[in-house]
């Protein structure tokens, strides 16, 4: 897997644990190794730039995913292992927003980035919350996903 890091902010991040953590997210979900994803870490006001630009919506949020194909969920697509890599998207996290949101929440900073970064991957792979059906699909595989490293999701 390829993960590509971009930290444009200034909170203290382990990059290598979310870089991991979205390899593993890819792995259980049976994507190739060449699969390649960018998640880019951002300021509050860089956040409510993008939000503004992409989804008409003031201020900041937490996670914004933009998928390079429209995937469904649970269904890997077919690969040239001989052509160019998987692009399946970008992920935009904005920590400070997500430092006050895990304080909203009771929860830790570490586990509630580690929820953005799997609810953003899962955006990438077909995942939605359009629907209450689609919510709870999304919703239940993230709580598989981070259970399987040991933390709960909100």
């Amino acid at each position: 897997m390829s993960i590509f890091v971009a930290d444009e902010q200034a909170e203290t991040i382990d990059l290598p644990g979310l870089r991991s953590l979205a390899e593993l997210v890819l792995s259980e979900e049976g994507y190739p190794s060449d699969a390649e994803v960018t998640l880019l870490l951002v300021s509050d006001a860089e956040m409510s730039s993008y939000n503004a630009r992409f989804l008409d919506r003031d201020g900041p949020t937490d996670v914004l995913a933009f998928p390079v194909e429209d995937l469904r969920p649970g269904v890997v697509p077919d690969v040239d292992t001989n052509g160019p890599p998987l692009l399946l998207g970008d992920i935009i996290i904005a920590p400070s927003y997500i430092s006050r949101q895990a304080e909203e929440y009771g929860v830790s900073f570490e586990d509630e980035i580690s929820l953005m970064v799997v609810h953003g991957l899962l955006h990438l792979l077909g995942y939605d919350h359009q629907s209450d059906d689609e919510a709870e699909e999304m919703e239940n595989r993230e709580r598989q996903i981070l259970a399987g490293i040991g933390k709960v999701r909100r």
